[in-house]
């Protein structure tokens, strides 16, 4: 049993799809999405949570440029897999009160779209690697330009250039890897051991850092995220925030550190720098908005922004808790565009000030929504805060004051994320929401399900936990011996 039929299932539940029309192309997209995730169980339940790579394919794709179709799965891979198989069924089934134009084309894109993240978390390659990378932002392109808002052209080409132009840095640091590879392949661990000289590693790891810097995205590379994640659908706005920007993430820790760790060392205090900032940054512009959804977006940079730094950081600690806050964001963040996708289809307006009494009318919703936003600020026993637990111990084991500027993420989204649910959810009902409906069907299932895993992720978080852990530190002695090898 290799990964090759977790790769290629969605490519032909894509094509199956677009075949049917309308509410069937909806229900078949969800049903192959729901197969999916049955079969990343499976290889769940058949993986040794060890050091080593499992289900293993690798075939000859262009040998005479030692480019193959190697992939595999190891506990870092193992996290990824598990949050796109979970979260693409969510999204599919939160689109069921929406009707879309060519719903056909829609949904295909969609997978089409999770099999292109699938291969960038399990690739071995640095040529297929790129190859899922570009597949994963054709798809999301198209979602965006053609079901979005009213500016959806100008924002998804603004947001299509700069992730573009990343790859392409990030295509050159792989080829330049490549060239000084001993045995001329684009295996990982042949770029791993590739040998280059004077300068050339600062400029391979600065082209791997700008493209997962613009995908996750780091201050100041984030000028796109905000505009792109109101401007999309709602569908998409989940895609790119719950999944996609994770790729970077992922990048970071599989591409970027291992290959080029004496620069990595050498760059490392300016990185953490940059990802520090963005938290404080976004949080503060996250004070002053007033649509909702806008909010969520900006709160999202803050978050990443400390993933970014436990990353950074470079212990277990750190890498434990990007691995788990990975997971845990992409849930909370997929609930709470949910929740505004929501708000927004039944008041036509993300406008928070003129909200407010929602719970008194809706308590099922308000409960969800409460929940939600309890994991999004990490109480205690919600998701979200083992994983700011361990990154914020990271960063404090790099640096003191960093990882007290760091801490600031918790104190803020506490704040503004509270403060936007008192007023859109307490106080007295208005004109406008004294006649917001409850939630139900579909909305019911996906709330329910997303504030479950909240609550138990929160409340056991070991198993996640124990998953990576030994191919984190498998991964941190790797670095470790390269460097003291040089």
């Amino acid at each position: 049993m290799t990964v090759s039929i977790l790769l290629f299932l969605p490519v032909i539940a894509a094509l199956a799809v677009l075949l049917f029309k309308n509410e069937t192309a909806k229900h078949a997209a969800l049903f192959f999405s729901v197969v999916e995730l049955v079969v990343a169980l499976v290889f769940l339940s058949r993986f040794v949570p060890d050091a080593s790579t499992q289900f293993i394919i690798d075939a000859p794709w262009v040998p005479k440029l030692g480019i193959y179709f190697n992939a595999g799965i190891d506990g870092i891979s193992m996290l990824m897999v598990l949050l796109t198989t979970v979260l693409v069924p969510l999204i599919i089934l939160s689109t069921y009160q929406h009707q879309y134009k060519n719903a056909n084309a829609f949904y295909a894109l969609v997978l089409f779209m999770q099999a292109g993240l699938l291969v960038v978390f399990t690739a071995l390659d640095g040529f297929l690697f790129y190859v899922g990378w570009e597949a994963a932002l054709i798809p999301i392109y198209f979602i965006c330009a053609l079901w979005g808002g009213e500016n959806r052209i100008r924002i998804t080409l603004k947001f299509f250039i700069y992730t573009f132009a990343g790859s392409l840095f990030m295509l050159v640091g792989i080829i330049c890897l490549y060239l000084h590879a001993p045995d001329k392949n684009f295996g990982i661990h042949e770029l791993y051991n590739s040998i280059t000289e004077g300068h050339q590693d600062s400029w391979v790891f600065l082209a791997f850092f700008l493209a997962f810097a613009i995908k996750m995205p780091l201050f100041p590379f984030h000028t796109w995220q905000p505009d792109t994640y109101t401007e999309s659908p709602s569908a998409g706005t989940m895609l790119l925030s719950g999944i996609m920007l994770k790729m970077g993430i992922y990048g970071l820790i599989r591409w970027a550190i291992p290959a080029v760790p004496i620069a990595f060392m050498e760059w490392r205090s300016m990185a953490i720098i940059l990802a520090i900032t963005g938290i404080v940054y976004a949080s503060i512009i996250a004070f002053k908005q007033k649509d909702g959804k806008r909010l969520v977006a900006y709160s999202s940079i803050a978050h990443i922004g400390l993933i970014a730094a436990g990353i950074l950081a470079w212990n277990a600690q750190g890498i434990q808790g990007a691995m788990i806050q990975m997971l845990s964001h992409g849930i909370n963040v997929v609930g709470m565009f949910f929740i505004w996708d929501i708000i927004s289809r039944r008041l036509n307006t993300r406008d928070i000030a003129q909200m407010g009494g929602i719970a008194k009318v809706a308590p099922h919703f308000a409960t969800a929504f409460l929940i939600i936003t309890l994991g999004t600020v990490a109480l205690p026993l919600t998701n979200g805060f083992i994983g700011e637990f361990l990154l914020i111990n990271g960063v404090y084991q790099a640096n003191l004051y960093l990882a007290a500027i760091a801490g600031l993420t918790i104190i803020f989204g506490a704040v503004y994320m509270l403060r936007m649910y008192k007023n859109v959810m307490q106080g007295t009902t208005n004109s406008l929401t004294m006649a917001f409906a409850d939630i139900h069907g579909s909305e019911k299932l996906v709330l329910g399900i997303i504030c479950a895993l909240i609550i138990v992720i929160g409340v056991y978080p070991q198993p996640i936990l124990h998953i990576s852990e030994a191919a984190v530190n498998n991964l941190l002695q790797v670095v470790t011996h390269r460097i003291n090898g040089v």
